[in-house]
């Protein structure tokens, strides 16, 4: 078994380091920001206190991949000024230079955030705006646009701009929250002077807004808009390149316990096509940690057309089977209350992939490290760690993802319908997995487990 922090524990490997979610080197961390993908890299920033394992002095830490598995943290890319402490934005490739911002070949990289003006000794009397800042050298290094704020204060706390191009007007679109359950839009033909479209209203939501197109999935010549918010609640609907009209909803994506501050990535390339989301996983709890906080697998986002409308979907992106090790796999087999099925898989890091046949009546689940998974035929649900979503069957199975990290358990039913992201704090000796079937048997279609490696290169001990 592991054993508890000690002065020999190499960083990335201490007993509750998650193995497959990103953390920050040490200090908190929060919302993912500027989401983006450049020159073979993800970029992803994200709110941090580089001094205090609590959250305060915001600034934003930086790290990048090139497989959204393996990350690498880089030094700090913004720092509080007479503006402010920085809180969240998002951040785009300006490929037509309408900025200005390029000195050489390369378009510049460009963050859009919020100064909290008042919220640091440098800052008081300063309202909350929002600023940009750029890179023309692949994001290692970052300058702040002279003339900021680029957009003065509007109302309250107004925070978390999210920016889009729109080819068919050649303009930026900003979202942006203001207060309560209000958001707005804004337009601009160079990320330096913007002009208020509308507001949005989006009913039991706030903060960290995000608005991209979707194709519905299956139908190419079917595109709309989805307007949401941080705590995965959302809209879908129609947008012209000057208003939203909201078509369906609102919805919510995922009904687990540790899902917020949600962003996609800007600039995937068209080869790719996916719409990938991040989130923060709000809450988890780290005991004796040198970090706090962790973010969640990022996704792939679809929109689909089922029998009750229009709805997202999010299921982990496909690079998550680089970690794959030893699997296991059985098909077609009954399962009985007595049976044993897992009780020889141990470890602390898993995929699991099952489906299985829908029954009239009964409750089956699994235990895994302790915690305890739940699935009712009858009420058509599923709940873990606390928290219970929906989950009617497709086509007469059930199908489930579950990913297993040292301090999370994230449940992605039928292809990313509904999802439960969760964290929790197992002991280290609960390193097992086991089958829970009630009076009734349970069809199991078909049931893969992997064992994961660490991104981060430990061994990990079962």
């Amino acid at each position: 078994m592991r054993t508890t922090l000690n002065e020999t524990t190499p960083l990335y490997c201490e007993e509750y380091r998650p193995q497959f979610h990103f953390t920050a080197r040490s200090n908190w961390l929060n919302d993912p920001n500027g989401l983006v993908y450049y020159d073979g890299e993800y970029h992803m920033f994200f709110q941090h206190n580089p001094t205090g394992i609590n959250w305060g002095n915001m600034h934003w830490g930086h790290a990048v991949s090139t497989d959204l598995i393996h990350w690498e943290e880089l030094p700090i890319a913004l720092s509080p000024d007479r503006l402010g402490t920085i809180f969240s934005g998002s951040g785009v490739v300006d490929w037509n230079n309408t900025t200005g911002f390029q000195t050489g070949s390369n378009p510049p990289i460009v963050l859009i955030y919020t100064a909290a003006g008042g919220d640091s000794p440098e800052s008081e009397g300063q309202p909350y705006t929002q600023c940009i800042a750029y890179s023309n050298d692949r994001g290692r290094t970052w300058s702040k646009y002279e003339a900021n704020p680029v957009l003065p204060h509007v109302v309250g706390q107004n925070r978390d701009p999210k920016v889009i191009w729109y080819e068919q007007r050649s303009c930026w679109i900003m979202c942006l929250y203001l207060d309560g359950e209000e958001f707005a839009l804004f337009s601009s033909p160079n990320l330096k002077h913007w002009t208020r479209l509308q507001t949005i209203h989006l009913a039991g939501a706030g903060e960290c807004p995000d608005f991209f197109p979707l194709t519905v999935e299956g139908d190419s010549n079917e595109k709309y808009w989805v307007f949401s918010a941080a705590n995965g609640r959302y809209l879908v609907g129609e947008f012209n390149g000057r208003e939203f009209k909201a078509k369906e909803g609102p919805f919510h994506m995922e009904l687990g316990a540790n899902f917020y501050a949600v962003q996609t990535y800007s600039d995937i390339p068209e080869s790719d096509g996916r719409r990938i989301q991040i989130a923060w996983m709000a809450g988890g709890i780290y005991p004796g940690m040198p970090f706090n906080q962790q973010i969640s697998i990022p996704s792939a986002l679809t929109l689909r057309r089922l029998p009750e409308g229009l709805r997202l979907c999010r299921y982990p992106v496909r690079e998550i089977e680089k970690l794959r090790k030893k699997a296991y796999h059985w098909s077609n087999l009954t399962l009985h209350a007595a049976d044993h099925l897992l009780s020889t898989i141990t470890g602390d890091l898993f995929e699991i992939e099952l489906e299985v046949e829908e029954q009239a009546s009964g409750e089956w689940g699994m235990r895994v490290r302790g915690a305890e998974i739940s699935c009712s035929f009858d009420k058509r649900t599923i709940s873990c760690l606390g928290r219970t979503t929906p989950c009617p069957t497709r086509d007469g199975k059930l199908q489930l993802c579950i990913l297993v990290d040292r301090t999370s358990i994230e449940i992605f039913a039928n292809g990313g319908q509904t999802a439960l992201a969760s964290c929790f704090t197992p002991a280290s000796t609960d390193v097992g997995l086991q089958m829970l079937v009630g009076s009734t048997t349970v069809n199991i279609l078909t049931l893969d487990v992997y064992e994961l490696s660490s991104m981060w290169g430990c061994g990990v001990a079962a």
